[in-house]
């Protein structure tokens, strides 16, 4: 062959055309250069794509679907074990069992989580024929007629379906087998996460629909790098949205894990970005798929859920006082008859307050047991007849004319000054320079009602209407009240203080409602009133009338959102076992749940998950930095295929982690250690991609034996502190030596010396052994305490004489006590001008703002002598909010919602000889504000009554 002739190469295949051999029958698609192999391996791209692509990634093997079944098995024995132990309340059971039975009675509750737990819940107590009669009072009321166990089973179950999720989220971040193994048994014996699981509570649903968000979206972005928009594509990013939705739906955590999918989101639309071979018209394409998936699906599945929610609630219930007016209207039995329009001098009407969701401005014939010891004026949430006033002209000569039939109509102005008569106990309103019972400041004075019958008051009773503003669709509401349209401000004629209410309780013996004051520095929103309704004798069948208007759903929606946003931040308390933030990932302390029958069950974590956990993500911070130093001195550590897929597994869990933790710092609610289970979760996962990392080089054989070491020591920390999880009997030996922090403060003083004395034990509890409830409301929860001091519980022989293990205010949820009677005021005859003196108890079922089921309060000489004893200490209470209007002074100061009312009213009845009553004399010569004279008066009747 010459020099000059040059051998032909063979021919290149056809295009699409690619050769194969028996040993690589999966080729390429692409061939890249190294550059572009760079390009990819940064963006977490494998080494080359191949025709077969599992479903999301996730490719399993036959024996791992076997263990995967072994380890689900293994999680259900573990959270079903004695699942019906104990068969009394525990902790929040308390408030989410009453939840439940509010869905079946379709009574109006507010909460300040989200339904879908609730409601799932419900479901199976529905399913399983409970009728929402038991009340779940107290903890350790022993459970009757009440399918407590399915009730239960619900969260277990979500704790079951947790561990599997835990699995097959680590290996579709491409994590061995064995390192996914260890995350699921991990999850399987976590302490509180059993605990937790274990009763109706909802931090289970959350947990696992959070693990579920993540598993959908570690999917999803599988299927993105591997080929979008297919049909898998589409199914793995609604199915995430849908998840997103469900996780928000069962508590506001859930938005830390929509934060988190939202990082992620942004994260690879901007890889996308940078991404020349991505058109403009692609990106656009991601990103208006993500936003209707991940943003619009979201928020479509919660609003559905309160559809649902105000779908059952569809009569009126013991969260009406949270909700406005309108909002009430709504409420079967709340619904309110067309009124008149207008007001006018001698009109009948019933006076709403503006800030504190609406309660009437009432007064009954019960006194101050201080102060002017005048008739009490309060707020109350509920109709009754006691509202009833009658608005009068206050510079008239002489008595008001009560021909008001053939009197002309004088419209009621801006600056007309005015007196409002009590119909029912013939009082006026009225204010004097005497400090009020609770809010005792400079800048208050009392408000009480005040007069007798033909007498017609002093400059003490006359009020000045002031017009804040009227409705843009009712112009005459801006020159002259009208009702349900006007919202104006009574100023007190003499001192200038104006008529105001605000979020303080009276004392039992002011039946637990509302105080109204007369404020010289009133936040202007809590001075703020309108009318409700409005009678007259002179208005006809053709006068004009007017009705509230009829909300729609997504007024309601928002409402309700404001409610359970301002009463979740009002949560403020301190409790005996909350803790704060920088406590959790250290596993300080935890919380008591049950004590009852020697036995306990306390909140507290797996000491070797929870290390390991925490120490995961020192590693990971410490690792993270180093790289970045050496990538500033010029190391291309993240061009390694290694480096950047942990990189990016332990990225998008540290980040999921932080997001769910670190928000708590800016909370100043009340917060317990299961705030931190969702935050747990990751870090679980997290240290266990720390761990595939780590023994990566290793043998899978000697990885298994270092994961199985780990193992036995998280199942050994789990058995040796699981009485604290089932409420079986321990020794109190073994309770102190479990103790391995001094703040791990469960009481082992509860249990008894030793196992055998539990042989042959009756279940019952101890003597005087106290536990309280955890959980929250507007105000601040009181403690709920159970106590079994009968004859029959003798202590064991070396027992303490006391088992005590108090708890005060913490998660948010309404307190329950055990309802009563349902008796209306207006249904009774209106106590006489001046009643006789008599020894017989009172009974007044009255409306409580702090619990959220009717209470009946017997009052006779004896228990309001102790009530009023008890006024002092009761009036700390309310300490906190009155220093902080006081520090305000005329500063609208942060304020709790309101809170939770019962559909009850008062019953007004005889005052007990212990209470004075007072009795103006008809026409007695008044000093100049008209009550010396009354008071002498009223003092010489007390003193010899048959005179």
């Amino acid at each position: 062959m010459s020099g000059n002739v040059r051998a032909r190469r063979p021919a290149s295949p056809p295009p699409k055309l690619t050769q194969t051999s028996q040993r690589f029958p999966h080729p390429r698609q692409d061939h890249l250069d190294a550059d572009e192999r760079r390009v990819a391996a940064s963006q977490g791209f494998g080494p080359g794509r191949t025709k077969y692509f599992p479903l999301g990634g996730i490719d399993l093997t036959s024996g791992e679907v076997k263990l995967l079944f072994g380890i689900v098995l293994v999680a259900a024995g573990v959270r079903l074990f004695r699942l019906s132990r104990p068969n009394s309340v525990v902790f929040d059971e308390v408030h989410f069992g009453k939840f439940a039975g509010k869905y079946i009675k379709t009574q109006y509750f507010v909460d300040v989580h989200p339904p879908l737990a609730k409601l799932l819940i419900t479901l199976a107590a529905f399913l399983f024929g409970f009728d929402g009669q038991f009340d779940f009072k107290d903890i350790g009321k022993v459970y009757e007629h009440t399918p407590y166990v399915a009730m239960r089973m619900l969260p277990a179950l979500l704790g079951v379906a947790t561990v599997p999720l835990s699995y097959l989220t680590l290996r579709a971040l491409d994590c061995r087998a064995t390192t996914a193994l260890l995350a699921s048994l991990f999850i399987t014996f976590e302490n509180g996460m059993v605990t937790q699981s274990r009763h109706i509570l909802l931090d289970s649903p959350l947990i696992f629909f959070t693990a579920l968000t993540v598993f959908f979206w570690v999917g999803f972005c599988n299927e993105d790098k591997h080929e979008p928009f297919t049909e898998s594509w589409w199914a793995w990013l609604l199915l995430s949205g849908l998840s997103l939705g469900a996780v928000v739906s069962c508590k506001w955590v859930g938005l830390f894990t929509i934060a988190t999918v939202g990082v992620s989101v942004l994260y690879q639309l901007w890889n996308l970005l940078g991404d020349l071979r991505v058109t403009p018209k692609t990106w656009a394409r991601h990103f208006l798929a993500r936003a209707l998936c991940l943003i619009v699906v979201p928020i479509l599945f919660y609003m559905f859920m309160f559809q649902i929610h105000f779908l059952i609630l569809e009569n009126s219930g013991d969260g009406d006082g949270f909700m406005s007016a309108a909002f009430q209207h709504t409420l079967g039995g709340r619904h309110m008859a067309d009124t008149y329009a207008d007001v006018a001098l001698g009109s009948e009407i019933t006076l709403r307050h503006i800030n504190t969701q609406g309660g009437y401005l009432h007064s009954h014939a019960h006194t101050y047991p201080g102060g002017s010891k005048q008739q009490q004026v309060t707020l109350y949430p509920h109709r009754d007849q006691n509202n009833v006033w009658r608005i009068i002209n206050a510079t008239a000569d002489g008595e008001e004319p009560h021909d008001w039939a053939n009197s002309p109509l004088h419209f009621i102005t801006p600056g007309l000054r005015v007196k409002l008569h009590h119909i029912a106990t013939e009082k006026h309103l009225h204010s004097h320079e005497i400090r009020p019972p609770i809010s005792d400041v400079d800048f208050q004075n009392e408000v009480s009602a005040y007069g007798m019958p033909g007498f017609m008051g002093d400059a003490n009773d006359d009020w000045i209407v002031e017009i804040e503003h009227g409705d843009k669709h009712d112009r005459e509401s801006s020159k002259r009240l009208r009702t349900l349209t006007t919202v104006f401000r009574l100023r007190h004629a003499l001192t200038g203080c104006y008529l105001f209410s605000h979020k303080v309780k009276l004392p039992s013996w002011g039946f637990e409602q509302q105080e109204v004051t007369c404020n010289k520095n009133a936040v202007r929103p809590n001075s703020l009133w309108f009318i409700e309704t409005s009678t007259h004798s002179k208005f006809t069948g053709e006068a004009e009338k007017v009705n509230y208007k009829k909300p729609s759903f997504l007024s309601k929606f928002l409402e309700l959102q404001q409610v359970m946003w301002t009463t979740n931040a009002g949560l403020t308390d301190r409790h005996t076992y909350d803790s704060r933030p920088e406590s959790w990932p250290k596993l300080r302390r935890g919380i008591n749940f049950w004590v009852k029958d020697h036995r306990q069950i306390y909140l507290i974590g797996n000491p070797t998950v929870w290390y390991l956990s925490t120490l995961s993500l020192v590693i990971y911070v410490a690792v993270r930095a180093f790289l970045i130093l050496r990538a500033k001195r010029g190391y291309r550590d993240f061009e390694n295929t290694k480096v950047v897929k942990y990189d990016s597994l332990c990225g998008f869990l540290f980040v999921g982690w932080a997001l769910h933790y670190f928000p708590f710092f800016l909370m100043s609610r009340q917060l317990f250690l299961h705030h931190y289970f969702p935050a747990l979760y990751f870090a679980i996962l997290l240290s266990c991609g720390v761990f595939d990392l780590l023994t990566s080089t290793l043998r899978p054989k000697l990885r298994l034996q270092i994961a199985a070491v780990l193992i036995i020591v998280a199942i050994w920390n789990f058995s040796y502190l699981s009485p604290l999880a089932y409420g079986n009997p321990w020794t109190r030996a073994k309770c102190e030596s479990a103790k391995w922090l001094k703040t791990w403060d469960f009481g082992c003083g509860d249990f008894l010396e030793d196992y055998s004395q539990y042989k042959g034990q009756i279940l019952a509890t101890p003597q005087q052994s106290i536990v309280a409830t955890v959980g929250g409301e507007a105000d601040g929860r009181a403690e709920v305490v159970v106590a079994d001091n009968q004859a029959g519980n003798a202590p064991v022989a070396g027992e303490a004489e006391h088992t005590v293990a108090v708890m005060g205010q913490a998660e948010p949820g309404p307190a329950f006590h055990e309802p009563a009677k349902d008796i209306k005021s207006d249904h009774l005859p209106v106590p006489p001008p001046a009643p006789p003196v008599v020894d017989e108890k009172v009974i007044s079922t009255v409306g409580e703002i702090k619990d959220a089921t009717a209470h009946e309060v017997v009052l006779g000489p004896e228990e309001m002598a102790r009530s009023l004893a008890g006024a002092a200490s009761e009036k700390v209470v309310n300490q906190a909010s009155v220093e902080a209007e006081k520090a305000a002074a005329g500063e609208k100061p942060k304020e709790a919602p309101a809170a939770a009312a019962e559909k009850v009213t008062s019953v007004d009845a005889v005052p007990p000889k212990n209470e004075q009553v007072e009795k103006p004399v008809a026409g007695q010569a008044a000093g100049p504000l008209g009550e010396a004279e009354v008071e002498a008066a009223k003092a010489a009747e007390e003193l010899f009554p048959n005179a």
